[in-house]
């Protein structure tokens, strides 16, 4: 079983970023209308192509996980556990380890906790958003399963 995931933000982060084209056009009109307006469209349309091409991947696959630029072999993994609502936000917050690799986006609320179990390994678990927990869980466990 294999997982992937590609962690994209959602439509209220793109609408949020339009905030960009009266940005671009406060700054350009002193210059020139169509300045201003080629300015705004290519200011959002490169936040909006910068968002999608850097939206990290998360996937389970040949035996290993990735979560943005991070791998680590399934082997290691000792469980995972999902979290939502306020349990995910204690994930994020109170209850998380200095140590811990975060792979998170504030656009998705779910969360997946993944403990390691590699004693010469300084990190402790990973903290990985997802808006497929219970997918991302099982493909880790299938993956964790020998065949």
């Amino acid at each position: 079983m294999t997982y992937t995931e590609r962690l994209t933000p959602s439509a209220g982060v793109f609408l949020a970023w339009a905030l960009l084209i009266p940005g671009g056009l406060l700054v350009f009109l002193p210059v020139s209308i169509w300045t201003a307006i080629a300015a705004a469209i290519v200011f959002y349309a490169s936040a909006c192509a910068a968002l999608l091409l850097l939206a990290p991947r998360v996937s389970v696959e040949d035996g290993e996980f990735r979560a943005g630029r991070a791998h680590i072999p399934v082997s290691v993994i000792a469980g995972a556990s999902a979290h939502r609502g306020a349990d995910a936000t204690a994930e994020r917050g109170p209850r998380l380890d200095a140590r811990a690799y975060l792979c998170i986006r504030g656009w998705i609320d779910p969360v997946v906790r993944v403990e390691l179990a590699d004693p010469t390994d300084p990190t402790p678990y990973w903290i990985v958003s997802t808006r497929h927990p219970e997918d991302l869980i099982a493909a880790l466990d299938a993956a964790r399963t020998p065949a």
